[in-house]
């Protein structure tokens, strides 16, 4: 299973180190210590972590995010897999965003729960990303 730094799970979350860095203080995201001191998170608890926080956020009344380039980096959550088709769920900070693909194609890209993936959005498609 991967692990991602403060500052990695940041990134993905949408918010600054230091956010993620006190989430953790207070024990909202599960940390351990690798070999060389730092905190990591390991990918599932960030999956569900990131699902917690959208499905909080959605709640808000701030702005949402937006993306210019349409590309939205996060962490695969959820993996739908059939004979042909797959549904693979991408939390990116705010978004959640779903998309449909070959069970061939998830499988190629060697997508699991709490990987690290960019959803490409073009149009009415979306293409998916391992990082």
């Amino acid at each position: 299973m991967q692990s991602y730094t403060i500052g990695q799970a940041a990134r993905l979350l949408g918010v600054s180190p230091d956010t993620a860095r006190r989430w953790a203080d207070v024990g909202r995201v599960t940390t351990h210590r690798d070999d060389s001191g730092r905190r990591l998170i390991d990918g599932a608890d960030l999956a569900a972590f990131s699902v917690e926080l959208a499905r909080s956020d959605a709640t808000d009344d701030e702005p949402s995010y937006t993306s210019v380039r349409n590309a939205f980096p996060g962490i695969v959550t959820a993996i739908k897999l059939g004979d042909v088709a797959a549904q693979v769920e991408i939390q990116a900070g705010p978004h959640r965003l779903v998309s449909l693909l070959t069970r061939e194609a998830v499988e190629e890209l060697g997508l699991e729960v709490g990987m690290e993936a960019t959803a490409r959005v073009k149009s009415t498609n979306v293409h998916v990303d391992r990082v």
